[in-house]
């Protein structure tokens, strides 16, 4: 199981430097996301400071763009790191494509099947030359005079994320992505019962083997050095794991378990700005559900049985270990 960890900073120009240190940490992967900045720009830096890192966006907003400008940013550096770029793509949700991005929303999951595959197509054509043909519902992308095709790419075409949460996205990633990410709001227990069955669905409908879509688990750790420290970590993690609550769409998790009135009253305290008494919401038995907490010894052990389903493991972690803990925790991991 390959360890892939956030490329975190507080500046733009930091993502070299961070860069830097996921890469003598020991990870295997350092991740940008869609957030204050945009998630491609960063990882110029990234590839220019790094040798064996792979990177990637861990997501872009696909539906803030389209299959055309993806395909170029995702080729590109791909050039620049030599072969080490991930395309990580997300749907977010409709408030944000229709308000902030002013862009259409429907269909996430069929739309998303789309873009996947029109981006596919764009890479086919620059890698044979053949004639660009892609129609579809949502897309279209006919047109690839000499001038603007990048032509084959040494290292191959960058192999495309998809994360998903509900059945009909994940069944999507199975059916068309190279690879699938797990978002940390999730347990194994509904990994096992709904959203893994929907992988193998989605390959099985396109005559795929589910072993060609990689998981990737974004899992939220709880890094101490001692039992304060770990609960100091602990208490940091509800605060994301009562936001995550909030949204409606990761209802059906904590739904499985037995928490069917915890999400509505979650929205109505994010509503009300309650984002400290939110945190209160999330108990030890779910928080324990969701993280894996501990020393770096123990969270090693309890990633590699918890995550025994997964090609890679994500890391979000909140350490208060402090210095040189997270590199013994990835080579803990790896031992």
């Amino acid at each position: 199981m390959k360890i892939d960890g956030a490329l975190t900073m507080e500046k733009l120009g930091e993502a070299g430097p961070a860069a830097e240190r996921l890469e003598a940490q020991g990870y295997d992967g350092g991740f940008s996301f869609e957030g204050p900045h945009d998630p491609f720009l960063p990882l110029v830096d990234a590839a220019r400071a790094t040798e064996r890192l792979e990177l990637g966006t861990a997501i872009a907003v696909a539906f803030a763009r389209n299959p055309m400008t993806c395909a170029q940013q995702a080729n590109d550096l791909q050039l620049l790191s030599d072969g080490r770029f991930v395309l990580g793509l997300g749907t977010q949700i409709k408030p944000h494509i229709v308000k902030r991005f002013s862009m259409p929303w429907s269909r996430p999951a069929a739309r998303m099947r789309e873009f996947v595959l029109a981006i596919k197509a764009i890479f086919q054509t620059w890698e044979t030359g053949e004639r660009l043909e892609f129609r579809g519902e949502f897309y279209e992308h006919t047109l690839m005079t000499p001038f603007f095709n990048p032509g084959p790419n040494p290292h191959g075409a960058p192999p495309i994320f998809v994360a998903g949460v509900g059945p009909k996205m994940v069944e999507v990633c199975g059916e068309v992505a190279d690879g699938f990410f797990v978002h940390p709001l999730h347990t194994p227990e509904y990994l096992r019962a709904v959203t893994l069955p929907a992988l193998a669905g989605g390959a099985a409908k396109a005559g795929r083997d589910v072993v060609s879509c990689q998981i990737s688990c974004q899992t939220i750790v709880c890094l101490g050095s001692n039992d304060e420290e770990v609960e100091r970590a602990r208490q940091k993690a509800r605060g994301q794991i009562s936001f995550y609550g909030s949204t409606p769409a990761y209802r059906g998790v904590l739904d499985h378990h037995g928490y069917e009135e915890l999400q509505p009253k979650l929205n109505r305290m994010s509503k009300e700005g309650k984002w400290l008494e939110m945190m209160a919401e999330i108990g030890d038995d779910l928080l324990d559900r969701i993280a894996v907490s501990g020393t770096p010894g123990q969270v090693a052990k309890r990633l590699r049985e918890r995550n025994d389903f997964a090609d890679r493991s994500m890391l979000i972690v909140y350490d208060e270990a402090g210095a040189g803990a997270m590199g013994d925790l990835v080579a803990a991991c790896k031992s």
